[in-house]
């Protein structure tokens, strides 16, 4: 089975909450580069290193470096004040963990890029259940991490390919997912069940409530609702549950 097709087979959502992934090699060709400036924020403990990826991205077109961070919290406040596009993140941040991941996928609407070491082991996974769309190794080639970024404000998620053939043997070595039973599905109301369906779309809370027009508290309640109901984990189980209960598929035809 190729990546892309793991990638898009039902276990896959498992691992990512807030978009499904699919797997890029960034050195590939025939995609073309966004009209639009794209806003990128950097976040790295090291100012050298900042320096180095600013001059980076500003020396090729179309891209814009909005602002540095030196820590999670500052990345955060930045991302809300700033609206980047993309957030280009060191793995090891300080002050950063997945609740850093989410609130600015989440909150501040931007991508996020993780830069890691190539033994990132269960960060690796943490991460993308955070909403983190992209994931690269720290010696990924300067010319592939701009292309990347281009990529990544487009809506693609990427992954080195060494985290690649990680990934495919986390997939191939968990248990399957426990199915959720027709009676815990027959407890969720039709609200509930429209914002698993929009969950497994791949929406955050904030784009839920805009889809339902109601507020973005009312949004988390039903989720947070229909992962009591049906013993759900985190957000990504739901996601699981939602596509193997075909409730998706009938949602979109609907």
């Amino acid at each position: 089975m190729t990546a892309t097709a793991l990638a898009e087979s039902a276990t896959v959502p498992e691992l990512v909450s807030r978009r499904r992934l699919v797997l890029v090699d960034p050195t590939e060709g025939g995609r073309g580069t966004p009209k639009r400036e794209i806003r990128v924020l950097i976040a790295h403990g090291q100012a050298l290193v900042r320096a180095g990826i600013r001059s980076l991205l500003e020396g090729g077109q179309s891209i814009s470096v909005v602002g540095e961070a030196a820590g999670g919290d500052q990345a955060i406040a930045l991302a809300r004040r700033l609206e980047p596009d993309v957030v280009v993140m060191d793995g090891t941040l300080p002050d950063t963990d997945v609740e850093a991941i989410r609130q600015m996928t989440e909150l501040a609407h931007a991508r996020v890029m993780i830069l890691t070491a190539g033994d990132a082991g269960d960060a690796l996974f943490r991460s993308l259940r955070a909403g983190a769309t992209a994931l690269l190794v720290h010696d990924t080639e300067p010319a592939e991490l701009v292309r990347a970024v281009r990529l990544v404000a487009r809506g693609e998620a990427l992954l080195s390919p060494s985290l690649t053939r990680r990934l495919i043997a986390e997939l191939a070595s968990q248990p399957e997912v426990r199915q959720p039973s027709g009676d815990e599905l027959e407890e969720l109301t039709d609200r509930e069940r429209e914002v698993m369906a929009l969950v497994a779309q791949g929406l955050s809370n904030d784009e839920i409530a805009e889809r339902l027009v109601v507020s973005p508290a009312t949004a988390k309640t039903h989720v947070s609702r229909a992962m009591v109901k049906l013993h759900a984990r985190d957000r990504a189980q739901l996601v699981v549950f939602a596509y193997r209960s075909g409730l998706v598929e009938s949602q979109v035809a609907s």
